[in-house]
């Protein structure tokens, strides 16, 4: 059953507004938020335009001093902390601090991610991005979900892509254990888990004040690109082989303060009080993809459909609980 509302509300930003213009006249002050991955590229924008609206803003990191160093010249109250979202116990210990302050959780944002690496595997076992990209993070939300609460009015703001299009979840094989590896379908079962993770936390939190919803930041060269060779980008068609970037990508591409304004959207948007479990593209709610639609634009119904968000949460409940 698709989502009642996976339609377009008009927000009345285009498609390349900035997260700091989202945030134009929007105050924050008094705001707790938490934001994965927000140290690096989007992420640092989404930090950048949240704390400078006067949010105090939680940063986990893998990788704290470089986090400190990136954030260091960023306005704004800023906390850094310890978590590696492929290390359970450490996701754990995050959550516990932030509960021990006795702080509300007003807004989380499941910015960080990988994509297409090679095969590896974090957890007991699992396949690095779905393990990272999904399961730290439903593990990092469910810990947390005593501060949601306490806010009153919460939102969890998890980071898709259009990179759903490429696969649903594997339901049979979600890590690869018998089927052969492809980093490009693992990425795409990655970002549609955390499109029903943000519907699946919109069906259970939505009557205790917390609302969800997944976003596709649009096309941006970021540090996300890490694992990609230079010569896969030129075959993809994002650098021409010089390795300059092709005028129709630079159209299509947008700048990561650019790429933060859709999650920056979702997680403040006064448009979107009483909505929930949608993905949004673009500064609005995505349309529901049709026959017509191009690849690169629209929800797909898998990621729209309550039984799957719902057989999704028992599935990875189950995986944490042995975790």
């Amino acid at each position: 059953m698709a989502a009642a509302d996976q339609a377009p509300i008009g927000s009345g930003f285009p498609a390349k507004t900035t997260a700091r213009e989202v945030l134009a006249g929007i105050d924050l002050s008094g705001q707790n938020i938490i934001v994965t991955g927000g140290y690096s590229g989007i992420g640092l924008e989404t930090v950048r335009a949240l704390a400078g609206a006067g949010a105090r803003v939680t940063v986990p990191a893998r990788r704290a001093d470089t986090a400190a160093d990136a954030l260091a010249g960023v306005a704004g109250e800023i906390e850094i902390a310890a978590m590696d979202l492929g290390d359970l116990a450490s996701v754990r210990r995050f959550a516990d601090h932030y509960l021990e302050t006795g702080r509300g959780l007003n807004i989380l944002i499941n910015n960080a991610g990988i994509m297409a690496p090679p095969l590896a595997r974090v957890g007991k076992g699992w396949e690095s991005q779905f393990g990272t990209n999904h399961l730290g993070h439903m593990a990092l939300a469910m810990k947390l979900a005593p501060a949601l609460q306490a806010a009153d009015g919460a939102r969890v703001v998890a980071l898709s892509s259009v990179g759903h299009v490429r696969s649903d979840v594997i339901w049979d094989d979600p890590h690869y254990t018998t089927r052969t590896y492809d980093k490009w379908e693992a990425y795409g079962q990655a970002k549609s888990a955390n499109a029903l993770f943000a519907l699946g936390v919109d069906m259970l939190g939505r009557d205790v004040g917390v609302r969800a919803f997944s976003v596709h930041p649009g096309g941006i060269f970021t540090p996300l690109q890490r694992h990609l060779p230079e010569e896969e980008m030129v075959a993809l068609g994002w650098k021409a082989a010089d390795g300059s970037i092709p005028p129709m990508v630079q159209a299509m591409f947008k700048t990561p303060e650019q790429g933060a304004s859709t999650t920056v959207w979702a997680a403040t948007s006064p448009k979107l009080a009483g909505k929930g479990g949608v993905y949004c593209e673009d500064c609005d709610v995505a349309k529901l993809a049709t026959a017509d639609s191009q690849r690169w634009e629209h929800a797909r119904p898998w990621i729209a459909d309550n039984a799957k968000a719902e057989k999704l949460w028992a599935m990875s409940e189950a995986m944490l609980a042995d975790a």
